[in-house]
């Protein structure tokens, strides 16, 4: 007969990292936030993103998506080895030897936590070189400055350093929609660099993600 104490001994069930009530932890009336492996957390209130934004329009202007995208790829290897590092330790595993699925829901559950909104992966594209990534109830869109394209270029330069750093490719992100301009969500095309360059022509021309993305494969198609 099989001895289900032992059986639940030896192969212990791992929960969620990060659920909320385990991985934030910290002294509140102080101020002071830490994760469960002890790591500080930075809380970003609505003041500073919202001054983040004014400051730079106002210090350099039309570069500053490309200052937030950069600030995005310093932030998003640091948060690749972190996330490496206590995912691997929690599960006993490195993230090369996950099940994508479990992959996937470890980086939803992380974002969510952190209090970036909810992360969906769309794999869809997969096949023709592309990733989309989906955000939905994303400060860093809900406080950007109305403007006439998607301003989420902190999460794009996320995003681009995270998943290159999981693929070995040196991959680019571009935002195709946005909630600051009315969209129900954020989306973001992740792909090698030279592939996903026109769609910055065609966020110009004012062309939809959907749009965008069937262009993308066009290309591809006509490439391969």
């Amino acid at each position: 007969m099989i001895d289900v104490a032992s059986l639940v001994k030896n192969n212990p069930i791992k929960g969620n990292y990060f659920s909320p009530d385990s991985y934030v932890q910290g002294d509140f009336e102080f101020g002071l936030i830490e994760n469960r492996s002890g790591s500080r957390l930075l809380a970003l209130p609505e003041t500073l993103l919202q001054a983040l934004y004014a400051s730079l329009d106002d210090e350099i202007g039309p570069a500053l998506g490309i200052a937030l995208f950069s600030c995005g790829r310093w932030w998003g290897k640091s948060f690749y080895r972190r996330f490496a590092e206590e995912v691997g330790n929690y599960y006993g595993q490195p993230l090369s030897q996950m099940e994508m699925i479990e992959f996937l829901q470890c980086l939803k559950e992380c974002w969510k936590t952190h209090g970036w909104g909810i992360l969906d992966v769309d794999l869809k594209y997969y096949q023709q070189g592309f990733m989309v990534i989906k955000i939905v109830n994303s400060a860093f869109a809900q406080f950007a400055p109305q403007g006439k394209r998607p301003m989420c270029f902190l999460e794009a330069g996320v995003l681009s350093s995270f998943f290159s750093q999981i693929t070995g490719q040196d991959l680019h992100c571009i935002q195709t929609s946005c909630e600051s301009l009315g969209s129900d969500s954020n989306q973001f095309v992740i792909g090698i660099a030279e592939r996903i360059k026109p769609t910055e022509a065609w966020l110009e021309e004012g062309h939809d993600h959907a749009t965008i993305m069937e262009l993308l494969c066009r290309n591809q198609s006509q490439v391969s």
